[in-house]
């Protein structure tokens, strides 16, 4: 899979193009069937029932044009794709049910967890979860970690119009840049089809939505995106650095869960349960049109991946100093959004 830059721009313009041309069906699918989200509980932003099924689209038109761009251009590769993209599928299978029947917070937790345990399993089974600590037991520990977090981390990010797809999509292209320059082909060729699925999507996922992910689609994504994160051999050759490529590519959706577990264990909320405490509500309380809300999300996205490229390109000594300036950043930010109010804890005031 080792293509020319006009390969993967056609990889992405053809997978853009498949996702925009599916997901106005799989929106009419979920109106003729009336499978909606309806804004029938407090923590919903949305005024009017936005259809689901937009993860349909997105699992689609990955596996439209990954599988046939990979047979037909290097089909020994096929199996090491199909491993990929199964597991990931497998946890959409599981968020097109919870969309379908809306299972309960903590049922759904457990089920997204088990998924993302099998998953980081089948990486084990098939060697490809590299060694980045030179243990075998921590490695296997911090990889089923991974998976089950950032899984489940875009899936609690999936909470304003645009806000996961447009994210996903910065992340993606940042991963497939990296994945280029250290020729990781076939990763990078797959994240560049990942960025183009949620590109197709956000025409139709921006502001005011038309059709939402759901859960078939945030769990494919954050499953997806792990899978390619744990593959991906970072530049940096020190031992602590190695991790915090991956981890600033993640990190707004890291810094959104952060900053909801925090706060709803202080404020002594479970975490399983829905609130409009996430990081798009805070901003809207601060002032900011949902619009707006999700451009900064997306401007987080860029600079913590332009941290990811500069330590990946950056000398020996050079990297302590990035590492800490963009863990700093992070920090700082995670202080900031704790101290910002939510939209439901305003409501919780106003009732107190």
């Amino acid at each position: 899979m080792n293509y020319s830059f006009v390969d993967y721009l056609a990889l992405f313009v053809i997978t853009t193009l498949v996702v925009g041309f599916l997901t106005p069906r799989f929106r009419r699918l979920a109106l003729r069937k009336k499978i909606f989200d309806a804004p029938n509980s407090q923590h919903k932003t949305h005024v009017e029932p936005v259809p689901y099924l937009g993860g349909l689209a997105i699992i689609s038109g990955t596996l439209l044009v990954s599988l046939p761009a990979t047979y037909f251009t290097n089909p020994d590769l096929m199996g090491a794709v199909l491993g990929i993209l199964l597991p990931p599928l497998f946890l959409g299978a599981i968020g097109l049910v919870d969309d379908l029947v809306n299972l309960s917070p903590l049922p759904r937790f457990v089920a997204q967890s088990v998924a993302g345990i099998a998953v980081a399993i089948t990486l084990i089974l098939t060697d490809t979860v590299g060694s980045p600590t030179g243990s075998r037991t921590l490695d296997v520990l911090i990889t089923i970690f991974f998976i089950v977090g950032l899984s489940n981390s875009i899936n609690f990010f999936d909470n304003v119009d645009g806000g996961a797809s447009g994210t996903v999509a910065i992340s993606t292209a940042f991963l497939a840049l990296l994945s280029f320059s250290t020729a990781q082909y076939y990763i990078a060729a797959l994240s560049v089809v990942l960025c183009g699925a949620t590109t197709g999507f956000l025409w139709w996922n921006r502001s005011p939505a038309r059709i939402y992910m759901g859960d078939a689609g945030s769990l494919f994504l954050g499953s997806l995106l792990a899978s390619l994160l744990v593959r991906f051999e970072p530049n940096p050759i020190t031992f602590p650095t190695f991790f915090f490529v991956p981890l600033f590519l993640i990190g707004v959706p890291l810094l959104d869960t952060c900053t909801v577990v925090i706060s709803r264990i202080a404020r002594k909320v479970s975490p399983f349960k829905g609130g409009r405490d996430h990081l798009s509500h805070r901003f809207m309380k601060k002032g900011f049109t949902k619009v707006q809300a999700v451009i900064l999300l997306w401007i987080l996205t860029l600079v913590f991946g332009l941290f990811a490229l500069i330590l990946s390109n950056v000398s020996f000594d050079a990297e302590p100093i990035i590492t800490i300036a963009g863990s700093a950043v992070w920090v700082f930010l995670l202080a900031y959004s704790l101290r910002m109010p939510a939209l439901d804890q305003a409501s919780q005031a106003k009732k107190s």
